[in-house]
C-alpha cells in the first residue's frame, strides 16, 4: 500500500490527540528517559514499550511484531482510511474479513483491529449482499447413545475413484466401522452401485455374517436418502441415521 505525504502528516498529528502515542513519542525522541513519562503509561502500552516494541522513525510510531514493522494508527478516521484501501478499492476486490484483517496488520497496528474489521464489514452493503446465507439452515445435531458391545452401531464411508480390480472391475470399497470396538470391515463394491446394490452388498457379507445392526450412521448421501433405500430399511428393527462427518 502506497502511503502518501498527506497521510503521513495525519498520521503525525493523531499522535497529539492521544496520551499513549504523545507519551511515546516523547520518550523514543529523548535519549534520557523520564520514568515519571514511562509510568504515565497504561499498562499494556507500559508493557509494549518495555518489550521495545515501538520506535519512532522521521515522528511516525512503529511497532515490532515477530515478523513485521508496521506503522502504529490511533485515529478512527485513518483506521478507516487504511481499511477502505485495504477492503473496498478496485485492487482489493472486497475480500473476507479474515482476509481484510490479515492485509491491514501487513500495513498498520492497532490494538483493536480485529474489532474494527468486523464492524467495518457489516456496514459493507456489497459485502453483506453478497455474502449472505443461502439454502436450508443446517439441522440440530443428534447425538448418538455410546453402545455398550460390539455390532451395534456401524458407521459408513465410502473411497471411491480407485483404478479397476481384476474381479468384478470393483472401483471402490465401503468402509464399515464398529463404534464400540473400532474395528474397520472393508466390502469392495463400484462406484455407480444402485441403492439396491449396496443394500443387498451390506445384507450379503456383513450382516449375514456377523448379525443385524441397531443403527446405521453416515453422511447424507443422496443414496440413502432415496426412497428405494428408506423403503428396504423398513424390512430391519434397526433406523437409519446420519452423523455430520
Amino acid at each position: 500500500m502506497d502511503i502518501g505525504t498527506d497521510l503521513l502528516n495525519q498520521i503525525k498529528e493523531s499522535y497529539k490527540m492521544d496520551r499513549n502515542c504523545h507519551i511515546l513519542c516523547q520518550l523514543l525522541m529523548k535519549d534520557f528517559k523520564d520514568p515519571s513519562l514511562f509510568s504515565k503509561l497504561d499498562e499494556i502500552w507500559n508493557k509494549a514499550y518495555d518489550q521495545l516494541r515501538f520506535y519512532l522513525l522521521f515522528g511516525i510510531l512503529y511497532h515490532r511484531g515477530k515478523h513485521t514493522c508496521v506503522i502504529k494508527l490511533k485515529d478512527r478516521t485513518l483506521r478507516n482510511i487504511i481499511l477502505n484501501e485495504s477492503h473496498d478499492i478496485v485492487l482489493s476486490g472486497h475480500l473476507l474479513q479474515d482476509e481484510t484483517l490479515e492485509k491491514v496488520k501487513t500495513f498498520s497496528w492497532s490494538q483493536n483491529w480485529r474489532k474494527d474489521v468486523a464492524e467495518y464489514f457489516q456496514t459493507c452493503d456489497r459485502c453483506q449482499k453478497s455474502n449472505r446465507a443461502i439454502g436450508k439452515k443446517f439441522g440440530m445435531m443428534i447425538q448418538i447413545k455410546e453402545p455398550k458391545s460390539p455390532g451395534k452401531i456401524v458407521y459408513m464411508d465410502w473411497v471411491t475413484a480407485l483404478p479397476p480390480g481384476r474381479d468384478r472391475s470393483f472401483n471402490a470399497f465401503l468402509v464399515l466401522v464398529d463404534r464400540f470396538s473400532q474395528t474397520p470391515i472393508f466390502l469392495p463394491c463400484c462406484k455407480d452401485d444402485t441403492a439396491l446394490d449396496k443394500a443387498i452388498m451390506i445384507w450379503g457379507r456383513s450382516i449375514n455374517h456377523r448379525g443385524l445392526f441397531q443403527n446405521f450412521a453416515s453422511d447424507r448421501d443422496p443414496k440413502f436418502t432415496s426412497a428405494l433405500w428408506k423403503n428396504l430399511h423398513k424390512v430391519f428393527p434397526e433406523k437409519l441415521s446420519f452423523s455430520t462427518s
